[in-house]
């Protein structure tokens, strides 16, 4: 049964094969030779086909890598002149509670962060005054520099008050923290070293930012100045003034320039370190307390700032505002009145505050964090001129800090039972520690356009 099935299948394949049916008619002492001259020629033939089939893979490898260069290239200028705006914002989807990771180990609530710049450790702060450097793929602690008591500043290496901002240098070299103490402390962030302590700031310091591809250090303080520093050199460089109210938040990039939030004088600060001099921008819009003073307008506080790119940046307020603004324009290019809801009874509500903000660099997406037990992302439009809800993730607590992986993989909150400002509210189901959110995406090519 076997044989006849194989002797149909040759049979079969016969009318298909007419040179193998040709090659078994022609015995081999009848066969053409090939001459030396014909093979010379037919050999020549293939060598320059092979030739000509290398030379066009060759173009077509060199046409590629030159679209990717020029791509990069026109990225780079883009980002230099503060324009780049890649739409991503379209490609997430909300994540899986289940994805979502708490790591814990702060005692009190959680106040700072920052990601390391290859996305694998994340440092946190918090009011016990310590710092924990973790493992993002694992969620270990990979190292803790433990909070002092107050008083044991001569012989406790670390912080003894609540520590409310942190920054790490763009090459991860340097990890710079500040407290209520007046005191900034620089640490070498892979082993959690420490180096140096800064001190001038006359109050606390509320805002760190290093310099993109520098050791230069930004620092904002409650005593409404900026001070520049060189870490390199253990150095003081500068002092600049201008808020007329404790700074709330500083951000930078490249430039020689930071941006800051001055609290209740309600301005955003852009700062040119180099010129000497200083852009004003004023926002956000006030809001009314409806049926208690009717006639009384709230001056809220701008709390929070983040760069999306050199030419644009994010803040949020307490009283519930997010806006989004260019270096060119005075004014907000959109703003988002109570972007995360209001509490309270009938007649007396009042919005979520904004405690927190964050960006992924030069794209169209941002976060911003409350008390509201949710995070919500955002999405900007063309040119940063409209802003609208993504999806919210649930969170409970003050959401104190966020921020973006560089590679906008996974987004990082700091959580707690506070405010990291402050003790108006206490949500005693809240737990203190970080939160690792894994940012799914949808396969889509990437746009890029030129931010107006």
């Amino acid at each position: 049964m076997t044989s006849r099935h194989n002797e149909e299948i040759s049979s079969d394949s016969e009318p298909d094969s007419p040179a193998v049916e040709k090659k078994v008619r022609v015995p081999e002492d009848e066969e053409i030779e090939e001459t030396a001259q014909e093979k010379k020629l037919r050999l020549a033939k293939l060598y320059l086909e092979q030739l000509r089939e290398e030379e066009e893979e060759k173009a077509e490898e060199e046409d590629f890598e030159k679209d990717l260069i020029a791509g990069r290239l026109q990225e780079d200028v883009l980002e230099q002149r503060g324009k780049l705006q890649r739409f991503v914002a379209k490609d997430y989807q909300p994540p899986d509670i289940a994805d979502i990771r708490l790591l814990r180990g702060h005692q009190l609530p959680v106040t700072c962060l920052v990601i390391s710049p290859d996305d694998k450790q994340v440092f946190s702060a918090a009011k016990d005054c310590s710092i924990i450097k973790w493992e993002v793929e694992s969620g270990k602690k990979l190292h803790t520099i433990a909070g002092g008591r107050k008083g044991t500043e001569d012989r406790h290496v670390g912080h003894t008050a609540h520590i409310l901002c942190m920054a790490i240098s763009s090459d991860g070299k340097y990890l710079a923290t500040g407290d209520r103490n007046k005191l900034i402390m620089i640490w070498e962030a892979v082993p959690c070293k420490h180096l140096y302590t800064f001190t001038g700031h006359r109050d606390a310091v509320s805002g760190l930012s290093f310099r993109k591809g520098t050791h230069q250090l930004y620092s904002a303080s409650h005593d409404r100045s900026i001070k520049v520093w060189n870490v390199d050199e253990n150095a003081y460089v500068e002092t600049l003034f201008g808020h007329q109210d404790v700074i709330t938040g500083l951000d930078s990039l490249s430039r020689e320039r930071c941006v800051t939030t001055g609290g209740r004088d309600r301005t955003v600060r852009v700062w040119k370190i180099a010129e000497e001099s200083q852009l004003v921008f004023n926002g956000h819009d006030y809001f009314m307390l409806a049926n208690i003073l009717p006639y009384f307008l709230h001056r809220g506080s701008i709390d929070c700032i983040q760069l999306i790119n050199e030419e644009h940046m994010v803040t949020g307020a307490d009283d519930g505002s997010i806006a989004v603004w260019s270096v060119g324009k005075k004014k907000p290019l959109v703003t988002v009145k109570q972007a995360h809801g209001c509490h309270g009874d009938g007649g007396l509500e009042q919005p979520y505050w904004i405690s927190s903000v964050a960006a992924l660099q030069n794209s169209d997406t941002v976060a911003s964090g409350s008390n509201n037990s949710k995070v919500q992302l955002w999405k900007c439009g063309e040119g940063f001129r409209n802003l609208q809800p993504l999806f919210s993730i649930p969170l409970t607590g003050f959401v104190n800090s966020l921020k973006f992986s560089n590679s906008g993989n996974f987004l990082v909150a700091g959580v707690g039972q506070e405010h990291r400002l402050g003790r108006w509210w206490r949500i005693k189901e809240a737990k203190n520690g970080l939160y690792i959110i894994p940012l799914k995406k949808q396969n889509s090519e990437q746009d890029i356009t030129r931010s107006k």
